[in-house]
């Protein structure tokens, strides 16, 4: 029996099918290829370049494969872009869940962990965020990410699947070898988006706001390494094999930086002088969100390895290094 990744191409995906193959398990990948790439994907999975919105090729592979259980992170996730174009992020990532779902229940496949964001809660009440808070996205991104634990639900309650949803803050870091690591095009993640001033890509970083109610006027955010996201969704997987029931988690470290100390540490770890500009807000950034991650930790047994941002840091700016041009010719 085998485990299916939707979006295995992709960064968290990739780093997830890594640790599974690490494991011992079994592992097919699913990616339409649209922003993941090939050569991301380990040797030893079994590839197959499908579209989620697509129910011919959803059902073959479901016929073709024999899948105990579905990890899914297929999903366009640039919050910016979600302000723009809103109907991409429903088509993508609410239309392709939906039918997803659809033919799982039509295969008997019923465990799935879901790749989920704490964009979900929009601007928190209190930090750190626990998952009983309210849910309030205040961007589609977010919104589309609710959508779809609220649809799980409801085939929860109507088909008996059950599923965890993994709200996570922000994932970043590379994989200790430096194999695999965060690439994409166009790149809007803070970090990677540092490191294009030290490998000359770019002269200079934008600082989106300094006027948020935060300790410097940036925003603050709870980083995450992403070999620590990739462990908790195969400890997740396994709580439902168990047995476990339907129900949602946080993940991260519990600790926020705000933009510039990360800036600051990234200066640290490459011994660049990085020059940073204030520009405008940017649409539906919350000012703060930094998680509790204590019900994942005692309901999963999920133990972060790292915990320090220039650790986390440092294994990333291998990646970059030794992949200045990210996956490069070897993209698709």
């Amino acid at each position: 029996m085998a485990v299916l990744v939707l979006g295995g191409a992709g960064y968290i995906g990739s780093h997830t099918v890594y640790e599974l193959i690490d494991a011992g398990r079994d592992v097919v990948v699913a990616d339409n290829l649209m922003t993941g790439f090939r050569a991301a994907v380990h040797p030893k999975a079994r590839f197959y370049q499908v579209d989620i919105r697509n129910r011919g090729e959803i059902d073959a592979l479901f016929e073709k494969e024999s899948i105990e259980g579905v990890i899914h992170f297929a999903a366009s996730s640039q919050v910016g872009e979600s302000m723009t174009d809103p109907l991409k992020y429903y088509d993508n990532n609410l239309s392709g869940t939906l039918v997803l779902l659809q033919s799982m229940v039509a295969h008997g496949v019923d465990k799935i962990v879901f790749s989920s964001s704490a964009a979900t809660y929009g601007e928190p009440e209190q930090i750190p965020i626990l998952e009983s808070d309210r849910t309030q996205p205040t961007n589609c991104y977010g919104e589309t990410k609710l959508a779809v634990e609220r649809m799980m639900s409801w085939t929860s309650e109507a088909h008996g699947l059950r599923y965890v949803a993994l709200r996570y803050f922000n994932a970043c870091g590379a994989h200790p070898t430096a194999a695999i690591g965060e690439a994409h095009e166009p790149e809007t993640h803070l970090i990677p988006l540092i490191f294009q001033v030290p490998a000359g890509r770019r002269g200079k970083v934008y600082i989106f706001g300094d006027d948020y109610p935060t300790r410097d006027g940036t925003c603050v955010r709870d980083y995450i390494h992403v070999t620590d996201l990739a462990q908790a969704h195969i400890l997740a997987l396994d709580y439902l094999m168990g047995g476990g029931r339907s129900d949602v988690f946080n993940l991260g470290n519990g600790v926020g930086f705000t933009v510039k100390e990360v800036i600051e540490t990234v200066r640290t770890v490459t011994g660049c002088p990085i020059p940073a500009e204030i520009a405008p807000r940017r649409g539906g950034d919350p000012a703060q969100l930094v998680a509790s991650s204590e019900k994942a930790r005692r309901v999963l047994g999920w133990k972060p390895q790292y915990a320090d941002m220039k650790a986390i840091i440092a294994t990333a700016w291998e990646w970059h290094k030794s992949h200045p041009d990210g996956f490069g010719a070897q993209n698709q």
